[in-house]
């Protein structure tokens, strides 16, 4: 068992402690952004003219494992395969999971205009691969070589023609995933297209579509967890309240600034959620490492956020690295949702 799964163990079982709190680092952004997915390669003094190759991406996620201090890192299955092959997760006790899913809405490709349009399911990861490797079929005692773990991606648009093929992928997702004994996470975005709602509602809608999708899934074919977007204290806590059996995650959304991320790891967890995955808000960081680590005093309830802001200028000043914004500008909370917490 990696140490999520004993972390889940007790949060679905009752017995949640902030210690439990899942942390997540989602290096998946190849999958949505291609190149520009790697993030920006910065020099010490701030400065950025081209972005990470592929080899210093996966450097990235190799110091961060190291680390230990995520208890779940999200990659694109290519890069999982390098990362399994190296025995990256052997004795880690850091799990790995894949996107398995690329709907069209993350398709942020440079000069692209594929999400200006309703989300479509797509799929590229196979599932058979993404556990084992070759031979496909697996023989029945095969070992999982790379991950049991995804994720899998719905956006609804309240549009009942592509909401429908999004549920109908989402099906055969898990017919798949059952006979393979492979467990998911489901994210639900906000929709990517003017719905007709006005922002307080956007909200609610959301909660109820993931109520509705899931309510004729049973027991062994439910998600681990929820990845959704913070859309503000009332509509987390009243998803949460509804169902505590379903163990709710929120997602990072855009970089915003470091008093965004600690603020929003702060409120999500006094209003029900039990994970975060961060993509962003840790990718885009003048140092990953320490982010992190100060996420984890958050939560715990060390540090409070602008003490952590604070903390973080400090180790940035002692590594040699500059910060991309002033500390007084960087303890501002710019996030809408954020600002209703």
């Amino acid at each position: 068992m990696k140490r999520i799964d004993e972390k889940l163990a007790r949060i679905q079982g009752g017995r949640y402690a902030p210690s439990d709190f899942i942390i997540a680092d989602a290096k998946d952004g190849d999958m949505g952004f291609g190149l520009a997915g790697a993030g920006p390669h910065r020099e010490a003094d701030g400065r950025s003219t081209r972005y990470r190759t592929r080899e210093e991406f996966l450097n990235q996620i190799r110091n961060v494992v190291r680390q230990e201090v995520v208890d779940l890192v999200l990659v694109s299955a290519s890069n999982l395969e390098r990362l399994a092959e190296e025995g990256l997760f052997d004795n880690s006790p850091v799990k790995p999971a894949v996107r398995v899913n690329d709907t069209t809405d993350i398709w942020r490709l440079r000069g692209a205009r594929y999400h200006e349009s309703p989300s479509r399911p797509f799929r590229s990861a196979s599932l058979s691969r993404v556990m084992y490797g070759t031979p496909v079929p697996p023989a029945a005692d095969a070992a999982v070589t790379g991950t049991d773990l995804g994720l899998y991606s719905v956006t609804f648009n309240n549009l009942a023609e592509a909401d429908l093929a999004s549920l109908e992928a989402f099906a055969a997702f898990r017919a798949e995933a059952a006979a393979l004994g492979f467990k998911y996470f489901l994210e639900i975005f906000n929709p990517n297209m003017d719905v007709g709602l006005a922002p307080e509602q956007v909200g609610e809608y959301v909660n109820d579509c993931i109520l509705r999708c899931l309510a004729g899934v049973t027991k062994a074919d439910r998600p681990q967890f929820l990845k959704i977007v913070y859309n503000g204290p009332r509509v987390l806590e009243e998803l949460a309240s509804f169902d505590p059996s379903l163990v709710i995650g929120v997602l990072g959304g855009g970089a915003g600034t470091t008093r965004d991320a600690f603020e929003l790891l702060q409120q999500a967890e006094r209003h029900g959620a039990r994970v975060a995955l961060f993509g962003r808000k840790i990718n885009l960081a003048e140092s990953p490492l320490a982010i992190l680590t100060l996420m984890r005093r958050v939560i715990e309830g060390a540090l409070s956020p602008a003490e952590a802001v604070r903390s973080y200028h400090a180790e940035l000043k002692k590594r040699g690295l500059t910060p991309m914004r002033l500390l007084e500008d960087d303890l501002i909370v710019t996030e809408s949702a954020l600002k209703r917490g």
